[in-house]
């Protein structure tokens, strides 16, 4: 009876290798409305081991404007030291492709799709141009586009089909191959932005190599999570996105009309920048003995225009704080830009700002003073006593001392400029 059942799997297996469905640019499984305009990033990581190493980055440009689907990916090294951007673009409705176009360093290929691919390999280093015809045996997606081809298919439990794919080569005999669904699961894809996705793990062989890529693509989105795919010498290369689409603030900065309020104003904001102590030691009163620990001169003092968005991105890190799941909102880099300095000019921590609009402004700045201070402590206890020897009453003995250390003042103030041409007069202090 086993050896019958072996017999009846051995025959069924090679049926059932060969029957998976092809999928082709047109065919019913491919929809193209769950792709949308818009940009993502992706970081590369080449990993062996426990070792991460960053090697690039490339972004996905998708633009779908009437009857066509613009694809463009662009590829660059950590260290700048080689790019490459293909652009293809393809029939919005069955993804057949239209023209493919490659530029990379040393060369650049273009490609028309028709019956006969014609086009052009260009040499950068001034070498004679070679033309291009091809007539490929059969229909195909265009390998640039095959991530995109992925995330349009029905994929579910056990989905498998087979995608011709066109790559150009020299060779014009070997320019078609197969890339193979193998294998699709339910997966949950975990966000350090966003949370958890349920997503689908895709293994897809590209026949041609023998490698096995991996795919996370998201069930509800289509969007790709990440790309694992075998680099070489025990080197797995994972692409990661980076969620660009990733928006908690609904306030934009506005790095222009900031600039504004800091240039283009006639009002001036003077102050004076100290830390005053006021603190305890272990429940002991503490007094301070030098009232005023003013920032010495040449420490920067920091002003940027409040806005809508500072106070959100503020309030949203808070939330996310608290829940302790998520990692801090990242601010826009544009604030940095829009960050006016000056210095304390004199032993009495003053500092001046000009040219100022009127507005709500954040003063900041940072230093270091000596915090010289005395303090109460309890040094024993007092005992009366009876000549027998008795203890009559006893009474606990504090001491006072004064003591020194090393401390930080980190002040943040709002201030607020009411009308052109106003002098704002401000004390930029830390009580403790």
């Amino acid at each position: 009876m086993l050896t019958t059942l072996k017999s009846v799997f051995l025959l069924l297996l090679p049926l059932a290798v060969f029957s998976q469905k092809t999928v082709l640019p047109g065919n019913p499984d491919v929809n193209t409305s769950y792709l949308k305009s818009g940009r993502s990033l992706y970081t590369i990581y080449y990993v062996k081991g426990d070792t991460w190493t960053k090697k690039g980055t490339y972004t996905n440009d998708i633009t779908i404007l009437g009857n066509e689907i613009k694809f463009v990916a662009n590829y660059k090294d950590e260290n700048d030291k080689w790019y490459r951007k293909r652009t293809s673009v393809a029939d919005a409705k069955t993804f057949s492709p239209l023209t493919f176009k490659s530029e990379g360093i040393k060369n650049s290929i273009d490609l028309n799709f028709g019956n006969t691919i014609t086009g052009k390999y260009h040499y950068v280093n001034g070498d004679k141009d070679k033309q291009i015809a091809i007539k490929p045996a059969s229909k195909f997606v265009d390998f640039n586009l095959a991530d995109l081809f992925f995330t349009t298919l029905p994929l579910n439990v056990g989905y498998k089909a087979v995608i011709p794919e066109f790559y150009y080569t020299e060779n014009p005999d070997s320019v078609l191959s197969n890339y193979i669904i193998k294998d699709v699961k339910s997966y949950i894809q975990r966000s350090p932005k966003t949370g958890n996705h349920e997503s689908w793990l895709v293994n897809i062989l590209e026949e041609s190599t023998g490698a096995v890529y991996t795919y996370i693509i998201d069930k509800k989105s289509h969007r790709i999570w990440q790309r694992e795919m075998p680099a070489g010498g025990g080197i797995t290369e994972i692409c990661i996105d980076e969620e660009l689409d990733y928006q908690p603030i609904a306030n934009k900065f506005n790095k222009e009309e900031a600039l504004q309020k800091l240039e283009k104003g006639n009002s001036v904001i003077v102050g004076t920048a100290f830390a005053r102590d006021h603190s305890s030691k272990k429940g002991i009163a503490v007094v301070n003995i030098n009232k005023a620990q003013y920032a010495p001169k040449g420490t920067v003092v920091s002003i940027l225009p409040n806005s809508a968005y500072l106070d959100e991105w503020k309030e949203v890190n808070k939330k996310i704080a608290k829940g302790k799941k998520l990692p801090p909102v990242p601010i826009d880099p544009n604030v940095e830009a829009c960050i006016k300095k000056t210095t304390v000019y004199d032993d009495k921590g003053h500092f001046e700002f000009t040219n100022l609009m009127p507005g709500e402004y954040i003063l900041l700045t940072s230093f270091g003073y000596t915090h010289t201070y005395s303090y109460s402590y309890y040094a024993g206890t007092s005992y009366l006593m009876h000549p027998s020897g008795a203890v009559l009453s006893s009474s606990d003995v504090y001491k006072s001392a004064n003591a020194t250390t090393g401390a930080t003042a980190e002040i943040e103030m709002k201030v607020t400029v009411r009308k052109d041409g106003d002098k704002v007069d401000v004390n930029l202090k830390d009580v403790r």
